[in-house]
């Protein structure tokens, strides 16, 4: 009777997982393993619906313990490598996903993630073989399409345009997969570019970076920015007492934060990425964290701060206008203003093939102007490198008229 209700119960909570009802998914997966401890199937699925609500930690050890009972299961392997993935540890995650493939090579799931993974460890020529693979076998998914594009442009490798548009050739395209292969195409030269980067692509960007983002941007990219920015703002004279209501706009795990903190009597912090607002959550420098669209949140906090600061955001827009009319908006009169942007010559932007947006300095200037800014101090510096390249940026610091 145990056994054949577990199994009900099994059966059912995959049922309501593939409905997306997580909650109740979980509570039959555990009902299960009141019943059968240790069922290994109850523990992968319980730790699949960990990991799409963003519990890695209870993910990596429910797929942990899955595999205890089945070392060998190729769906316990696939879910475990993808979990790994999720919470950043790639060389292991590609370890277990090959394992999984080894047993399964017709997954296209997991030679997806296979794919993602080693481009995300900068092995983008190795990532192609298994994502044209996943192409094959899921041709009208759009999701191995999007990857296989990526892998291709980072690779330097011919396709990548193909692959974009065999992804808006797809029937019943959500609308933020087309967004984001209409983005790459532009940042392929062969779409204009918008006037910003989608938001979708933005917050899966950094929902998937969150988890190694400190140690890539530290360790591999020599990343420099939030350190050189405080620097600049001490030279304008902007003085580090503890008095402002300072706003760190795409504040990401809080590295910026940790730069900002000295001038903070309140500490404020705004990103798009629920995964990188938990890892500042974790830091204990901020007293609010928002989740929201920058132009949007600015808009509703007129007057609110003495400081906002933008640290390697505004790369992620385009069209300069409403951003920086929000900042102005946003702080109290003589506040300031404090960000980075990539530098650019002639155009007033453009999209590189790093989907970023480099901007050129006197323009953005001008709209300062016509926001109400002044500047008070700029410096010129390499804000990390890329590929081994410094990236070229301007450093600003304005004030409110």
């Amino acid at each position: 009777m145990a056994q054949a209700s577990a199994d009900d119960l099994l059966q059912e909570g995959a049922a309501r997982h593939q409905r997306g009802d997580l909650a109740l998914a979980e509570r039959l997966y555990r009902r299960v393993l009141k019943l059968r401890p240790g069922d290994g199937n109850a523990l992968n699925l319980l730790g699949v619906a960990a990991r799409q609500r963003g519990d890695l930690a209870f993910a990596l050890a429910l797929s942990a313990q899955a595999l205890a009972v089945q070392p060998d299961s190729p769906v316990f392997l696939a879910n475990r490598g993808a979990t790994l993935a999720e919470a950043g540890q790639l060389e292991a995650a590609v370890e277990a996903l090959r394992a999984a493939l080894a047993r399964r090579p017709a997954d296209a799931t997991a030679l997806r993630n296979l794919g993602q993974a080693l481009c995300a460890l900068g092995q983008a020529a190795a990532a192609i073989a298994p994502l044209q693979q996943a192409v094959q076998m899921a041709p009208q998914a759009p999701e191995p399409w999007l990857a296989l594009a990526h892998a291709l442009r980072e690779a330097g490798q011919d396709g990548a345009e193909d692959a974009a548009r065999r992804v808006l050739a797809l029937p019943g395209l959500p609308p933020a997969l087309a967004a984001q292969a209409r983005f790459l195409l532009a940042a392929l030269g062969a779409e204009a570019a918008p006037d910003r980067a989608p938001a979708a692509y933005v917050r899966d960007l950094f929902d998937q970076y969150a988890p190694r983002f400190d140690a890539d941007l530290q360790d591999r990219l020599h990343y420099r920015t939030p350190e050189l920015l405080a620097a600049l703002l001490a030279q304008a004279g902007i003085p580090a007492d503890g008095g402002h209501r300072v706003l760190d706009l795409g504040c990401g795990t809080g590295l910026s934060g940790l730069a900002l903190k000295p001038w903070a009597r309140r500490l404020e912090g705004l990103d798009l990425s629920p995964r990188m607002l938990a890892e500042a959550r974790r830091r204990g420098l901020y007293d609010a964290l928002h989740e929201a669209d920058l132009v949007d949140f600015l808009a509703a906090r007129r007057a609110g701060f003495d400081l906002v600061a933008a640290v390697d955001v505004l790369n992620y827009l385009g069209d300069l206008a409403p951003a920086l009319a929000g900042i102005a908006g946003a702080l109290a009169p003589g506040g300031v203003a404090a960000f980075s942007i990539e530098a650019g010559q002639g155009a007033p932007f453009a999209l590189g093939e790093g989907l970023r947006y480099r901007h050129d300095p006197a323009h953005v200037l001008g709209l300062a102007t016509a926001a109400g800014l002044v500047l008070a101090a700029r410096q010129d510096a390499p804000l990390r490198e890329e590929k081994g390249t410094p990236v070229a940026g301007v450093l600003l610091v304005l004030r409110r008229l």
